[in-house]
């Protein structure tokens, strides 16, 4: 290759970068890579704001971040089994009336029909959700 032919080796690797794992359930080809700083947070309003990580039919991750104060509502999932790990901050959680605080490297775990929610303790503090099986409400 001279200097006169521009390479398209990265041009096309950066035309496939995904910005969240899918395994094309919508008809596309697997995407088996997360790329956090390309993906923007999607606003949920209250302080929450969320990237989904990946997703497969059986299973999806999604990040959440929380301004200092923001409440998770206390709810429960009729279809889903959730698993919230810490990665950064710490929450007051409650799950099936049990009452913790979680830090950086902790987790809840709440089956299908346990109640749970959260109050971030700090500003920016982010839970990676873990939901089985996916949450298509949330695509």
């Amino acid at each position: 290759m001279n200097a006169q032919t521009p390479t398209t080796a990265t041009a096309e690797a950066s035309a496939d970068t995904p910005s969240h794992a899918d395994t094309g359930a919508s008809g596309g080809s697997i995407q088996p890579y997360f790329d956090h700083a390309a993906t923007p947070w999607t606003d949920l309003g209250d302080g929450i704001r969320r990237k989904i990580v990946g997703h497969t039919p059986e299973l999806m991750s999604v990040l959440v971040q929380f301004d200092q104060g923001a409440v998770g509502t206390p709810h429960a999932h009729d279809a889903h089994d959730q698993i919230a790990f810490v990665i950064s901050g710490s929450f007051a959680c409650e799950v099936a009336g049990v009452k913790r605080v979680l830090k950086v490297g902790d987790a809840f775990i709440a089956p299908r029909l346990h109640r749970h929610g959260v109050v971030a303790l700090e500003p920016d503090s982010t839970l990676l959700d873990q939901f089985s099986p996916r949450r298509d409400d949330y695509l």
